[in-house]
Formats: C-alpha cells, sequence, structure tokens
C-alpha cells in the first residue's frame, strides 16, 4: 500500500524567540515493513543545523529557531509504500544493545499492578499470549483523549484508568521489561479507515522475542502493525522516540498545533 502522507508541526510563541532548537525524527527509513518512495522536510521560521543517525538508528534533523521568530512551522511529506509482516520485523540490530531495551525508564517503570502481568508473560511469551497481554492492558486502560499528558508514566496510566497510545505502549513495555524481555517505543503513522485528517501522530511497541525478533503491538487497536502503518523513529519511552521534541531559553508562552493528513 502507498501511504501519501503530510505532517505539520506548528509552535507559536507570544514572545519573539531568543534560542529554540528542536529535535526531529520525521524522516522514516527503509525496512521490512516499508520502503520510502519520496519524503521531504521543509521548515519556516528556522534552519537545519545538523543532521545525523542517533544511537537507535534514527534519522535525526537539529533545527535552530530563527531568532526573533513568533513561529516555527516544520512539514514532512513524502510517500511510503507499505507492507503487511504481521508486525514482524525481525532480528534487526543497531548500535543500541538488545539489553540497553530492558532498561527501564521513569515513563515505564513497574509498579505491582505491572508485574502480575509481567509474570503471566514470563510464563508464555508467544504471540497470543502477548495479544491477551494487550486486550487486558486495553480493557483496564481505555483509550480517552484529554485525560493523560506527555509526561504521564505506565502506572499512572494504569492506575487512571484511561488513557491514548503512548500509554498503552509504555504499559506494554513496562510489562515485557519486568518479564525480561527487550522492548521498545515505536513513533509513526496509522492509516485511518474512517478519515484522511488526524491531529497526532501514532505510536505502538515492539517486544523483541527469540525465534522472530521484534514484534509490534498496537495496545489501542488491538492487532499488530499491518499496511496501514508507516514508522518513524525508536527508543526506549516516548521521549527517544518523539517525531518533534525542543527546548527553549526564555520567558513568554508556547503553543503548538499538529495536522495531519494519511492518505491511502
Amino acid at each position: 500500500m502507498d501511504l501519501h502522507i503530510t505532517h505539520t508541526t506548528r509552535y507559536t510563541y507570544d514572545r519573539p524567540v531568543s534560542y529554540a532548537l528542536q529535535r526531529l525524527h520525521l524522516r522514516p527509513q527503509d525496512n521490512a515493513m516499508q520502503r520510502v518512495k519520496s519524503w521531504g522536510i521543509i521548515v519556516e521560521g528556522g534552519q537545519i543545523e545538523l543532521t545525523y543517525d542517533d544511537h537507535y538508528g534514527n534519522h535525526t534533523n537539529l533545527v535552530n529557531v530563527t531568532r526573533g521568530a513568533t513561529e516555527l512551522a516544520v512539514t514532512a511529506r513524502g510517500v511510503i509504500e507499505t507492507h503487511d509482516t504481521a508486525g514482524v520485523l525481525g532480528p534487526v540490530h543497531g548500535t543500541a544493545p538488545l539489553w540497553h531495551f530492558k532498561t527501564t525508564t521513569r515513563a515505564t517503570e513497574a509498579d505491582d499492578a505491572i508485574r502480575a502481568l509481567a509474570d503471566r508473560l514470563a510464563a508464555d511469551n508467544s504471540i497470543p499470549a502477548l495479544h491477551a497481554i494487550c486486550a487486558d492492558i486495553l480493557d483496564a486502560v481505555p483509550y480517552e483523549t484529554g485525560q493523560t499528558y506527555t509526561d504521564t508514566t505506565a502506572t499512572e496510566a494504569l492506575a487512571g484508568g484511561c488513557g491514548v497510545c503512548q500509554d498503552h505502549a509504555h504499559i506494554l513495555i513496562a510489562v515485557a521489561r519486568a518479564a525480561d524481555l527487550p522492548a521498545r517505543y515505536v513513533s509513526g503513522y496509522l492509516k485511518l479507515n474512517q478519515t484522511d485528517d488526524q491531529t497526532a501522530s501514532h505510536a505502538w511497541a515492539e517486544v523483541y522475542l527469540p525465534d522472530l525478533g521484534w514484534v509490534g503491538f498496537d495496545v489501542s487497536n488491538r492487532i499488530s502493525p499491518d499496511d496501514r502503518y508507516a514508522r518513524l523513529a525508536v527508543g526506549r519511552d516516548a521521549r527517544d522516540a518523539a517525531p518533534v521534541k525542543g527546548m527553549r531559553r526564555g520567558a513568554g508562552v508556547e503553543s503548538l498545533i499538529v495536522t495531519l493528513q494519511v492518505q491511502q
């Protein structure tokens, strides 16, 4: 399937910017699940100062916001040919070793409720068992926007009883790591059936299984990624893999609007 994607992130500032830097993970790469047919990034109100591949293999751009600017807009646009591999990326290894994806982060720490799920996974880490755990996570944390935040942890979302794809991915990652399985966060795009227009990118989790390698699980939709999904970046949690993340020096209020179209 060819996915035609246009993703714009627009920051506005109520005072002219003295210094701001944005890290972009907005350039997808070829792998077993996808082939990038065309892609480009346009920056308004700043410029790309540095391009490199980070320690997770993510293609990264650093954008320096123009001094005195009151708006920054970053648009990523292109076409990705996707393939349905039933969520299996395979035994793909980068610079970061597998044990690194067993180490916890603040967002993916385990409590008793997460460890109870991990005990089940430690006893049976088959694909059906993982899907059953994903279903239990979604039953315990139904998808609901506006109730969690970018810094909400897995334990907080599970205790709160609602969340979004970021929270679901963090919970599954926490469960897998507590069961001594490598797990990581994946940011990307999902072609929705109902509409082409969206207000945010998507996220899911991957667990490394000895016989298959990395396998993806989208808790929010109760499936493994198929050809409606396109990958952007990976990391230990959402902070590592976020499509756009930055810092700013100085006072003032910042607002953010994201527009996204994913079309077939």
